[in-house]
């Protein structure tokens, strides 16, 4: 018998995907239906719903006026799209990390965050879409979830349990989840700060046929991403022989999705999962599958745009120190996240670079009914992506 929370997470999704037709979620659409009180009562009474209204951020004078300012629609030529997934483990760097993107962009009402949801998370993803809404009352955003039996049978086992969290993979298909009018995004994670002009990444070319752009690092061991059955099979490895492959991080990338799907780059992503589940290849969860696809094939974007490593290493966690040069994006990947090592009274010294970022604040006992008063939000903004893979 099923639990009774997956029970209800179970139903929740078998009726979204019967009453409402796919892609068609709006934020900004009128609301016809508030928040119910048990989804109210759990955003007050959640420990990670503790978060203070974020300022509101304006485009200056130059930027692009939107065709529809009463409805942003993500169609919209003039929008800057950024993809992220939200749950509620790391949802205090989620909402952080938007914060700063609109914090340093020059046209902060361009950009519309889509937003990948866990099917199964303990925070419903009608919850998190109200609070994204309470933090961000401007904010153009999207929530989609993310259907977990997508990929749950390719998931292998990682060096890290968190690593093997079927929302890592969510970027495998953003290709399909996002509307085909959006012909290009920017992928982040949700551990990182963006502490320049989010623009400046989106107006990156992608040269030739080159799908995604993301910083290299060539002088990293690309041996080490993968096992030594992997280097030892002649068949295997030659996968490498026409192209110089260097590790990138997939957690800041540039995807031209057009060509994404063109090439079918969620299937050979797949094919490379799939061979991992006969015969183990690699240990590092969804990394060395794009490593496999696009190293050595890759927009080389300066290193300004991540900073990565700064949440020390898989195991241990341990602090980092910059790498040398300008920064433009700070990245926590690694063990190490600064809010928790914040929350723990053991910070590293760059974990205080994260914290006026924070909008993480203690939820008092009278403040938790002003969440029962928050602006109402339409049963069609969410969706279960039922039948969105081919």
């Amino acid at each position: 018998m099923l639990p009774f929370r997956l029970y209800a997470a179970v139903l929740f999704v078998l009726s979204i995907s019967l009453l409402f037709p796919p892609f068609c979620i709006g934020i900004r659409s009128f609301p016809t239906r508030a928040i119910d009180g048990g989804d109210a009562f759990e955003l007050a009474s959640a420990a990670w719903a503790r978060f203070s209204e974020a300022p509101d951020y304006r485009n200056g004078a130059d930027c692009a006026v939107s065709m529809n300012k009463e409805m942003v629609s993500s169609c919209d030529p003039s929008l800057v799209h950024i993809a992220m997934t939200l749950d509620s483990e790391y949802l205090r760097g989620s909402v952080a990390a938007v914060h700063s993107v609109l914090k340093h962009a020059s046209c902060p009402e361009n950009v519309f965050f889509h937003f990948i949801a866990a099917e199964f998370d303990p925070a419903s993803p009608r919850v998190l879409t109200q609070l994204v809404r309470s933090t961000f009352p401007s904010l153009n955003f999207k929530v989609y979830i993310f259907r977990e039996d997508t990929v749950i049978n390719l998931i292998s086992s990682s060096i890290r349990q968190a690593l093997e969290n079927p929302l890592n993979y969510a970027r495998n298909y953003l290709g399909d989840i996002l509307g085909r009018c959006v012909d290009r995004v920017i992928y982040l994670d949700s551990d990182v700060l963006v502490v320049d002009d989010i623009h400046k990444l989106w107006n990156i070319s992608l040269s030739g046929l080159r799908v995604i752009g993301a910083p290299e690092y060539c002088h990293a061991n690309f041996t080490k991403y993968f096992t030594d059955g992997f280097w030892s099979d002649p068949v295997l490895s030659r996968v490498f022989s026409s192209r110089k492959p260097c590790y990138f991080n997939t957690g800041v990338m540039v995807m031209d999705l057009v060509r994404w799907r063109q090439g079918n780059y969620r299937k050979r992503i797949e094919n490379w999962m799939e061979l991992q589940r006969k015969r183990r290849i690699y240990d590092l969860g969804s990394l060395p599958p794009f490593l496999l696809v696009f190293a050595g094939n890759v927009e080389a974007i300066d290193h300004r745009w991540n900073q990565h490593g700064l949440g020390g290493d898989n195991v241990r966690g341990s602090c980092r120190s910059l790498h040398p040069g300008p920064v433009s994006l700070l990245h926590w990947s690694g063990k190490g996240k600064p809010w928790v090592r914040l929350e723990s009274k053991n910070p590293c010294p760059l974990d205080h670079l994260w914290e006026p970022y924070d909008l993480y604040k203690p939820l008092r006992h009278h403040n938790a009914a002003k969440f029962q008063a928050l602006p109402s939000i339409s049963a069609s903004t969410l969706i279960g992506f039922s039948s969105y893979l081919s």
